[in-house]
């Protein structure tokens, strides 16, 4: 009986202690040689083998669609569904365990855990496998720190200061608590402690604030775990305490603001946006959208989820900023667009600016100038990077009366290049934030009737999705762990976001479907015959399984400082079972590629 078997190896660690114990009972071990085939294409299988050492190669005809190292297990289609859907060859001498497949059916009978490992759609298997990573629930949240839900700044009022005037300081902050200093002690007063003192005490509004204020100030440091504070605001009875940093009061934390750490604080943040009397006082909550993505993935929510949430509070925050820095005459005529993936409502860790402004008409150039350059640079300094294509308003080319950008629309129609094509397709996402919403339509319109019939443009544009290749998971990354490298890493939007996107576009344009997101797009396809519902959904659920693990990208790019590898995943790095969704996901790419070069008859664009 081997004993090396690692348990811990997803799926396996699925298994309560008593099915891994029958497990290794029954392991076997098979030596394949250099170039045996384990498995062919609709073979069924008698085993499930995990590779101990050298490698396997999963083809598909003359493709090669993965290698398999050490911990990878093979394949489970076969073992539970009848038949292999690919090739199963050693590529170099190789050592497996063989688990038996009626032990592997009676362990999915008994445990479900395990069982999601061996569901057919990768959509039941993402959800499944991901909470493993993300499911940490209030855990997460008690492991937060105090600076992460307390709010600032801290108003602070002289002892000697009305009660009148600072229920007006404190109304005009739009908050309920202040700090106040008398002498060289320090109080709290609140909203209820004014009302109080003059309702029930009677004291006159002239009265100075100390005497409404309590000095016994119960406080927390912004670097503490919400634990601790929980554990303090509970041993003295308080829904609110102060929080410190540096010896300086900042702000407080109050029992609604831990309940936001659940929710991602998703239902304070459209409170602060709308309150912002400035651009100033956008920054804050332009952070914490920002921050609140780390939350949610924490918490287990979906990735899609996540964008939903990020992509309404960034609507929201666009438009306070463009009530706030757009002269009359733009407010009055213009309308604001995002595209890309915030368009699209897929965007979760901020990156590039991908947003325009149409005019009814002409407005004063000074004031279109001054307006260009301020809203492009507010957002950047919010953190949301310029656009290195210049799809942003701060460039004219996207900022012009609505009669221009169709005359430019029509001229990308007419150009038939790579470039004019990708233009036309950031353009087909975009949405209308605020303002005129007409104005888009009427643009969309004309796009719409321009491109009717036109099939060779259609074409074009599906062509796109031969820009990058989607690889062959794992195929490297032995080869180079074993030359003392690091494994192979894989541009996950390039890969596999792009293709999904922009052929859903492509089919999406074809058929007139003007829906802005992705799911909305292949729901409508599959209304209308072009894609099976079943292949619907799991290029939908590819799609997600794409955006998770480049949240994940992301979320450590941001830890780690490097924003150059936001959609960079190493598969190396991965575990079994995540490396099994992702050669799922990837699978259904290439299928889908496969079905517009037959539909488009792509090989005609070298």
């Amino acid at each position: 009986m081997p004993n090396g078997f690692d348990a811990s190896n997803p799926p396996f660690d699925r298994l309560t202690q008593p099915e891994i114990g029958e497990l290794r009972a029954a392991l076997d071990i098979a030596y394949l040689a250099p170039g045996e085939a384990v498995l062919r294409p609709g073979q069924a299988a008698e085993h499930l083998h995990v590779v101990i050492k050298g490698a396997v190669e999963a083809r598909d005809g003359e493709t090669l669609n993965a290698v398999l190292g050490p911990k990878d297990s093979f394949d489970s289609r076969a073992l539970v569904h009848g038949a292999a859907g690919e090739a199963f060859v050693a590529a170099e001498e190789t050592l497996c365990y063989l688990i038996p497949r009626a032990l592997v059916l009676d362990l999915i009978a008994r445990n479900p855990g395990f069982a999601a490992f061996f569901y057919s759609e990768v959509s039941a298997k993402l959800d499944a496998f991901a909470r493993s990573h993300r499911a940490e629930g209030m855990e997460s949240v008690l492991r937060a720190r105090v600076g992460e839900a307390s709010r600032g700044p801290a108003l602070l009022l002289p002892g000697d200061a009305s009660i009148q005037a600072a229920a007006r300081q404190m109304q005009e902050a739009h908050i309920n608590a202040a700090f106040v200093r008398d002498g060289a002690r320090t109080g709290v007063v609140t909203g209820m402690n004014l009302a109080k003192a003059v309702l029930l005490r009677g004291l006159p509004p002239e009265t100075p604030v100390r005497e409404a204020c309590h000095f016994d100030v119960i406080a927390v440091e912004a670097g503490d775990f919400i634990f601790d504070a929980l554990l303090l605001m509970t041993r003295h009875d308080k829904r609110r305490i102060a929080v410190r940093s540096g010896g300086a009061f900042t702000g407080f934390l109050e029992d609604i603001h831990i309940l936001g750490l659940v929710a991602g604080n998703s239902q304070l943040i459209p409170g602060r946006i709308d309150r912002a009397r400035g651009v100033e006082e956008l920054a804050g909550p332009a952070q914490d959208i920002q921050r609140q993505v780390e939350r949610l993935h924490r918490q287990g929510v979906k990735v899609e989820q996540i964008a939903e949430i990020t992509s309404d509070l960034n609507r929201r925050l666009f438009v306070r900023l463009f009530e706030l820095l757009a002269p009359p005459a733009i407010r009055a005529q213009g309308c604001l667009v995002i595209m890309g993936s915030e368009g699209r409502g897929e965007q979760t860790v901020r990156t590039d600016q991908d947003n325009g402004l149409l005019l009814e008409g002409p407005v004063p150039e000074a004031e279109l100038a001054g307006f260009r350059t301020t809203f492009s640079a507010a957002l950047a300094a919010f953190g949301f990077p310029p656009c290195p294509g210049g799809v942003m308003v701060s460039n004219p080319l996207w900022s012009q009366p609505v009669e221009g950008l169709v005359r430019q629309l029509r001229l990308w129609i007419m150009e038939r290049t790579p470039e004019a094509a990708m233009n036309l397709a950031i353009f087909f996402d975009a949405v209308a934030v605020t303002g005129r919403a007409g104005l888009l339509a009427e643009a969309k319109q004309a796009m719409a009737t321009a491109l009717r019939d036109d099939r060779a443009l259609i074409a074009r544009f599906a062509s796109l999705v031969e820009a990058f290749e989607t690889p062959a998971l794992g195929m490297l990354s032995g080869l180079m762990e074993r030359v003392g490298l690091a494994p192979d890493a894989i541009d996950i939007k390039k890969a596999g976001i792009f293709p999904v996107v922009q052929g859903i576009r492509a089919m999406a344009l074809d058929r007139g479907v003007m829906v802005p997101s992705t799911a909305g797009r292949i729901e409508a396809l599959a209304a209308a015959g072009s894609l099976s519902e079943a292949f619907g959904r799991e290029l939908l659920s590819a799609l997600r399984v794409f955006m998770e693990y480049r949240l994940r990208a992301q979320l450590e790019a941001v830890q780690r400082g490097r924003l150059e590898h936001e959609a960079m995943v190493a598969p190396g790095a991965l575990s079994a079972a995540d490396r099994d969704i992702l050669r799922d996901a990837f699978r259904i790419v290439r299928e889908f590629r496969e079905l517009l070069r037959n539909r488009y008859a792509l090989a005609g664009f070298g």
